[in-house]
């Protein structure tokens, strides 16, 4: 099963009814490499039609836990950026032992660092960490057709 499918989905080929995954792009990544991933992000976002706020905060989320990766994940990983139909998802895989629930929780104010995982979760859609026997996956998401992505020539309505 699928992270985010409900079971008894029905499948045909293999694959969820519904699920049109799209690959959009995917990069290995090193402490090294982890500025020049976020730029490659933020174009591939932009690329997928998300932008302002939205955008900025997708790419914050996802640059949190690559950073996150790194320093906790074994030192490198691997970035997967998917379009589910209106949904953006950015899935980062690592090579650590994982984490638990505790882990999302904003620490206190006096503590440093500790917030990546909290802030990757308020600013998107939603986080998932998934632990495999080979580490730990934390997804994210994002819907493309908010309020934000509007297109810019559609007046606002006046509701």
């Amino acid at each position: 099963m699928r992270p985010g499918q409900a079971d008894g989905a029905e499948l045909t080929d293999g694959a969820p009814v519904g699920d049109r995954s799209v690959p959009l792009w995917a990069h290995a990544f090193t402490a090294a490499t982890a500025t020049e991933v976020r730029h490659a992000l933020v174009r591939h976002v932009a690329d997928a039609g998300l932008a302002g706020d939205d955008a900025e905060d997708f790419v914050l989320a996802v640059h949190e836990l690559v950073t996150n990766a790194v320093r906790h994940g074994g030192g490198s990983g691997r970035i997967e950026l998917l379009r589910q139909e209106d949904v953006l998802v950015c899935e980062v895989h690592d090579h650590g032992t994982g984490t638990d629930a505790d882990a999302v929780r904003l620490p206190a104010a006096d503590v440093p660092g500790g917030r990546g995982l909290w802030l990757a979760r308020e600013l998107t859609g939603g986080l998932m960490l998934t632990r495999r026997p080979d580490g730990l996956t934390a997804t994210v998401s994002v819907c493309l057709t908010g309020p934000d992505s509007a297109d810019p020539g559609t007046p606002a309505s006046a509701d």
